[in-house]
């Protein structure tokens, strides 16, 4: 514990953001918790105490800093890494589980009581499951009432709050001011009618832009967009649907986003997050690639490469079976029919003033229902993803961030038609796992070939085994790497490069 006190002590002495986020400073004498990077001055020893969550701080009587905003970091990347029982639940209540199922659903979903969940998590960041909610409530509550011109009591239920009492105390003790106090302070954050601006945090290097292009190289007509660098899609969420638009701000992500529901603001503000994986420590993920004889170049030539994720599971599957086999453009063909023949059209006010993509991709049960042959695909690809939806609808399978990954791979590999490139690609981008590889994939063994190293997929295995626990992140280098060399071919090509 006394190693452990003196590492976090020395981040906060050195104001490293790089630990924004791990953990967070409790200041017995002023009564507040910071952020490790907090511009401060720093506290003496013994008056400091250290916390694995703002749930926690707040639990043990802290407020929180109107000078560093704690809550406004990024989120821990250990609760991405991790597939432990701790992991899923954190990932589960960062989805807002509790607030629409309380702890007697969030411990149904991880199959466990309510009472050893909350040993669990008390022991692991100090708070139980309604804490850590009530910390997520009040981040959101904060983001509605600087961002909105929504009236406070409306804030108050959008945020998840059951009273207006229970609003009021946990504003005031978390953030030692009124909401009406906070409203007046408040930036300009609001956009035009009906938006949400918001500057999504991270930790540095990150290469927003090549994640941008990634996902706007793949987008489907109808559900998502990318035009001048601004990546557009529509959402379904918890109480209606959504729209979003993310763009690289520079030192933060910019988000726009329009909702039929506020009170789908933090889920849709952590779907973000998650699609664009900005909770993952670049650093941890360089210092064991970027040592690499093989990959370590080209990690070092492009640090801060991010994993996409996804907004939706169900979604990310149903396209990685559409996907199988063909090129990207031929994937982005089939999802586009797929829509065309079952996707649900948004009301066109979250479209947005410039219009922008209109439909939410069709759910499993419409693929289930829908008449496949529509969309021009071999016959054992249409019976794979009609079985597929059948699951997902049945629950059969599940794809939720507190899904234990084994399990949800082996259902899914369990489907006539589905393998294990299939299922390793959903874990890497529906369930975040960072430590997903493919093998057989053909773009990362040209890659790997192109690297000097034989492109068999059992000799791509084990070169990949000391890439654990961030084989995810390589397969998204050795991508990148394939596709930078084509373009620099074609520019050779052209004499643009000597």
């Amino acid at each position: 514990m006394i190693e452990e006190f003196e590492r976090c002590y020395r981040a906060v002495r050195s104001r490293d953001a790089r630990f924004d986020g791990w953990f967070y400073t409790g200041v017995t004498s002023t009564g507040i918790y910071c952020r490790p990077s907090c511009p401060a001055v720093t506290p003496k020893r013994p008056n400091v105490r250290f916390y694995r969550s703002a749930a926690s701080a707040q639990a043990s009587g802290f407020r929180a800093c109107k000078r560093c905003r704690p809550d406004a970091v990024p989120g821990s990347p250990e609760w991405n890494v991790r597939a432990d029982l701790a992991g899923r639940a954190m990932r589960l209540i960062a989805d807002g589980t509790v607030d629409r199922e309380g702890v007697a659903g969030l411990a149904r979903r991880l199959g466990y009581t309510e009472r050893h969940l909350g040993r669990v998590l008390v022991a692991e960041v100090g708070a139980g499951p309604l804490a850590l909610a009530r910390a997520r409530r009040a981040h959101t509550a904060r983001l509605l009432i600087e961002t909105t011109e929504m009236p406070v009591s409306r804030v108050a239920f959008a945020a998840g709050f059951a009273s207006l009492r229970q609003f009021n105390e946990t504003v005031r003790e978390v953030f030692a001011a009124s909401p009406t106090e906070l409203r007046r302070g408040k930036g300009r954050g609001g956009g035009g009618s009906g938006e949400i601006s918001l500057r999504l945090p991270y930790r540095a290097p990150f290469d927003a832009g090549g994640l941008l292009r990634f996902l706007g190289e793949r987008a489907v007509s109808g559900v998502e967009e990318y035009v001048d660098g601004v990546y557009r899609r529509t959402l379904r969420l918890p109480h209606g649907v959504g729209a979003v638009a993310l763009s690289d701000g520079g030192d933060h992500v910019g988000c726009v986003l329009r909702l039929e529901d506020p009170r789908d603001l933090g889920v849709a503000v952590e779907r973000c997050r998650r699609l664009l994986d900005l909770d993952a420590d670049p650093l941890a993920v360089a210092e064991v690639l970027g040592a690499d004889p093989i990959i370590g170049p080209i990690v070092r030539r492009s640090p801060g490469r991010r994993v996409p994720g996804s907004v939706d599971g169900p979604e990310l599957a149903t396209r990685a079976v559409l996907g199988q086999q063909v090129s990207v453009k031929g994937a982005r063909t089939l999802a586009g029919r797929l829509v065309a023949l079952c996707g649900e059209p948004v009301p066109e006010a979250l479209s947005g003033p410039g219009g922008g993509p209109g439909y939410l991709f069709p759910g499993p049960g419409a693929v289930a229902d829908a008449d496949l042959e529509a969309l021009g695909m071999p016959r054992t690809r249409r019976e794979a993803l009609r079985e597929l939806a059948r699951a997902l609808a049945d629950g059969g399978v599940v794809l939720d961030p507190g899904v234990d990954r084994e399990e949800a791979g082996r259902r899914l590999v369990g489907i006539r038609g589905i393998g294990p490139w299939t299922a390793s690609y959903v874990a890497m981008r529906a369930l975040g796992d960072p430590d997903a590889f493919l093998p057989t994939d053909l773009g990362a063994r040209r890659a790997i070939e192109r690297l000097g190293h034989p492109g068999a997929p059992a000799s791509v295995a084990r070169l990949a085994e000391g890439w654990r626990p961030w084989r995810a992140y390589a397969t998204q280098y050795l991508w990148a790497s394939l596709e930078s060399a084509v373009a620099t071919k074609e520019s050779e090509e052209r004499g643009v490069v000597a």
